[in-house]
């Protein structure tokens, strides 16, 4: 898989992975929940599922050639990006989306 390849299949991922907490009931897309997830459940999935995708970008990364060292900033634009990639589900979980009352 070329490069070009492999940052697009990441970004695509991330993009899933950021929307997942929103789009369903379900507790990571797999285990049925009797109640409506509560907001801080969605969080909490959003904050796993971006340490899945950066694993998956670490794995991506290692095996295109050598990790390089990341600092504080990294993390700090990654997490904003991965916030930013959420607002379509967010958008559509609490803003448009109508709940019979």
């Amino acid at each position: 898989m070329s490069q070009t390849a492999s940052i697009w299949l990441v970004i695509l991922l991330a993009f899933a992975a950021a929307n997942l907490p929103f789009m369903n009931q379900r507790l990571l897309a797999v285990i049925p929940l009797t109640r409506p997830k509560p907001l801080a459940l969605r969080l909490a999935e959003l904050v796993f599922m971006y340490f899945a995708v950066g694993t998956v970008g670490l794995l991506v990364e290692k095996r295109a050639g050598q990790i390089a060292p990341q600092g504080w900033e990294f993390y700090a634009i990654t997490g904003a990006l991965f916030i930013t990639l959420a607002f379509p589900g967010f958008i559509w979980r609490y803003l448009l989306r109508r709940h019979p009352h």
